[in-house]
């Protein structure tokens, strides 16, 4: 007979079994589960123990702290949880039972922060939202002679990713179709011009098929900025957890999830690393969107590794189920143009930038100074910077053909006064006593620091202004439609090296 004992909810204490999953029900503390059998971690000894022991305590430290509604310090426990499995030995990481112990913590996390982001929501800025939301349930009858012209494009049509058609792919090719759709098809391909090379390249280096890049399409429309109703953020839609285990860092000043380079590199990575568990590139990318755990429990609770079947069983959350066929449905429709009428969409011309590596906090302002830049550009930029201050250590991407003379300039003002110093060039007429009124600076300082030693400073110059404000805290984020039509993205040029002030 089995014997009942009760057990901290999600990580267990230490019992790692494929056991089916249970939920954890908030406000409650434990959970009575049957005594599982002992499991192949067992055999490790201490070491299993004492990882999981030290996850679980901070686990249970931040249920303590967003019970009381101290939600900052809940989810820097429930960070150092997540830290502690994944600095857990190679050995242990690559045990199958520790994976599905360290997906049923993120996904436990995952509703505690989902609870907590309900109480922010009306404090939240003015996030993107991910056109995946907007995207509804087709339910339009499937026309056979449109079976067979999409089933004679496949054929022609070259994919490193396999295509099929099936009804579901028809329905969402059809509402594709429609005007509500076809508006978010066409508004992700032509942004998609912004990102395509990037994104390319790193999928051939990771050795992925390109036709990946329509995960993001479909996942964000291609939006640094995208947050979704459940905090999934960034062009790829990472939540919190998941981007930490793939280097994304977050803090009060940057969140490497918006950081289009970063985050795609991130991508490519959990999309190979969930192909090799997975071996096939649709439950691939279902779990991509749902967490590699729940599509695991999925085929394991019916015995098929098939993703149409998982969904004709209603096994996977809705979105999830959607998501496969609305992904073929952009590919088939982006590979074929001419036949769906978009042959006429314009993407837009790539972003290019070069980078400075900031080594002292740095206002966007004072680099828009330097530049002549708007600061709305560098923001755009600059995505991942969650502030107008770039912090040192952080590689801000500023206009093509800038970062030499940006790294120049910087490397001649001191370390302290980056944060909040201004340069400012001379009008015509202008006097040293209005600049020092526009900046709030004194006069005498400004004399001292450029040396004008009595003389007016003459039209054209450039002054180093020491104003005594600090740039505010945080950016009020502009509107992402207005942020489009910005030319942040429509400037020429290349990458370049990153200068060093």
């Amino acid at each position: 007979m089995t014997r009942a004992r009760t057990i901290p909810c999600v990580l267990g204490l230490l019992v790692l079994t494929a056991a089916p999953p249970w939920v954890c029900a908030r406000g409650r503390g434990e959970t009575p589960v049957p005594e599982p059998e002992a499991s192949p971690l067992a055999a490790n000894g201490a070491g299993a123990e004492s990882v999981l022991a030290r996850a679980d305590k901070h686990f249970q430290l931040g249920k303590a702290q967003l019970s009381a509604g101290r939600i900052a310090a809940a989810r820097q426990e429930f960070d150092r949880a997540v830290d502690v499995l994944l600095e857990a030995p190679e050995s242990l990481r690559a045990q199958r039972e520790f994976r599905q112990q360290f997906e049923q913590l993120v996904e436990a996390i995952h509703r505690y922060d989902l609870a907590a982001a309900s109480d922010e929501r009306s404090q939240a800025p003015a996030f993107d939202k991910p056109p995946l939301e907007d995207i509804p349930e087709p339910t339009f009858p499937v026309d056979p002679s449109e079976r067979d012209r999409v089933l004679e494009q496949i054929r022609a049509t070259a994919s490193q990713l396999p295509l099929e058609v099936n009804d579901d792919v028809l329905r969402y090719i059809r509402y594709f179709s429609t005007a509500r759709g076809r508006k978010i098809l066409i508004a992700g391909l032509r942004r998609a011009g912004r990102y395509r090379e990037l994104i390319y390249r790193i999928l051939d280096e990771e050795g992925l098929p390109r036709e990946l890049i329509h995960l993001a399409q479909a996942e964000s429309g291609f939006l640094p900025r995208a947050v979704s109703r459940k905090k999934a953020t960034g062009m790829w839609q990472f939540m919190l957890f998941r981007g930490r285990q793939y280097g994304l860092a977050r803090d009060k000043y940057v969140d490497e999830r918006m950081d289009p380079e970063k985050a795609t590199r991130a991508a490519a990575r959990h999309l190979r690393d969930l192909y090799t568990q997975f071996g096939d590139w649709y439950l691939a990318m279902a779990a991509y969107n749902c967490g590699p755990g729940v599509v695991e429990r999925a085929v394991e609770r019916t015995g098929y590794a098939d993703i149409w079947e998982l969904r004709r069983r209603n096994v996977l959350p809705r979105e999830t189920s959607n998501y496969i066929p609305i992904i073929l449905a952009m590919i088939i429709m982006a590979k074929n143009p001419a036949a769906y009428g978009l042959e006429e969409v314009e993407p837009d011309p790539p972003v290019r930038y070069e980078a400075v590596e900031i080594t002292a906090p740095t206002s966007l302002q004072l680099v828009a100074d330097i530049t002549g830049a708007p600061v709305e550009l560098l923001r755009e930029l600059n995505p991942a910077l969650l502030t107008p201050v770039a912090p040192a250590g952080y590689s801000l991407r500023v206009p093509h053909g800038e970062g030499a003379s940006v790294a120049s300039v910087l490397r001649m003002i001191p370390p302290e006064g980056r944060g909040r110093w201004r340069m400012h060039r001379v009008a015509g007429g202008e006097t040293l006593a209005e600049i020092a009124r526009r900046y709030r600076a004194r006069t005498v300082e400004i004399a001292a620091l450029n040396r004008l030693d009595g003389a007016p400073p003459e039209p054209g110059t450039l002054l180093l202004v020491p104003t005594r404000t600090a740039p505010q805290t945080a950016f009020r984020r502009p509107n992402s439609r207005k942020a489009a039509r910005s030319s942040a993205t429509r400037r020429g040029g290349a990458p370049a090296r990153t200068a060093a002030p």
